[in-house]
């Protein structure tokens, strides 16, 4: 009889550890990570720009500029995530050094060819690491694609026009989360976004029928600095 209640308590505990296996096992694959975040940040855009330009030659300018940007994240696993990158800026441009002699201009001149709106939505594959076992800091690499819209462009004074291709481009990230809670968290986050167009001057103001064209390569640095909430 001894052996049997012994027996019984035995498989009684192997059943009750069985069981607090499973719903551990269960919480682990429910909780340990959330399927959706969302980040605001801050961004400073610093193009790191050059051109081959036609006909006055020279090279381009663009300005730095700082923006709100938005994104959304889904966990396909705890390492796997996208990441969709929405935010505009705008940017003045002008050429350097160029040479206007042949409309009465100097030989070295910078040309202002106004303002132009970028917006370029970006999505992003990362995986995301945890080096420390209460899961404070998060770092991630990540790479992936943006297609770049050029808008409300604004010639300036100087010429008629100008014309923006919208392009596809590369993107490349590397950034970490910070948790301050299980819920929210700050952010750090380095892009560059390897981003070209061609660009068509209509200065026909200046001469009749001048059209300048040029190959514009952009490729911005973005750095990111905010607060996102897991949900």
């Amino acid at each position: 009889m001894k052996k049997i209640t012994l027996l019984a308590a035995a498989v009684f505990l192997f059943g009750a550890n069985v069981m607090q296996a499973q719903e551990t096992n269960t919480k682990y694959k429910t909780e340990d990570f959330k399927r959706w975040q969302v980040r605001l940040r801050g961004v400073g855009v610093v193009p790191n720009e050059s051109a081959d330009i036609s006909t006055i030659g020279g090279d381009v300018s663009i300005s730095n500029t700082i923006i709100p940007e938005l994104d959304f994240s889904y966990f396909f696993t705890k390492n796997f995530a996208v990441e969709l990158i929405l935010g505009t800026s705008k940017h003045d441009v002008h050429t350097v050094g160029s040479d206007i002699s042949a409309v009465g201009g100097p030989t070295k001149a910078n040309v202002d060819l106004g303002s132009v709106r970028l917006l370029p939505p970006t999505l992003m594959a990362q995986y995301h690491f945890y080096p420390m076992n209460e899961k404070v800091f998060k770092p991630y690499v990540g790479a992936g694609l943006n297609y770049t819209i050029f808008y409300d462009v604004k010639a300036g004074n100087t010429v008629k026009d100008v014309k923006y291709d919208n392009a596809l481009g590369y993107a490349v990230q590397a950034g970490f989360d910070l948790m301050v809670t299980d819920k929210f968290f700050i952010n750090a986050d380095v892009k560059r976004l390897f981003l070209k167009t061609d660009v068509t001057v209509d200065a026909s103001n200046l001469a009749d029928g001048l059209s300048i064209p040029a190959d514009v390569k952009i490729n911005p640095w973005l750095l990111g600095l905010g607060v996102g909430m897991k949900f």
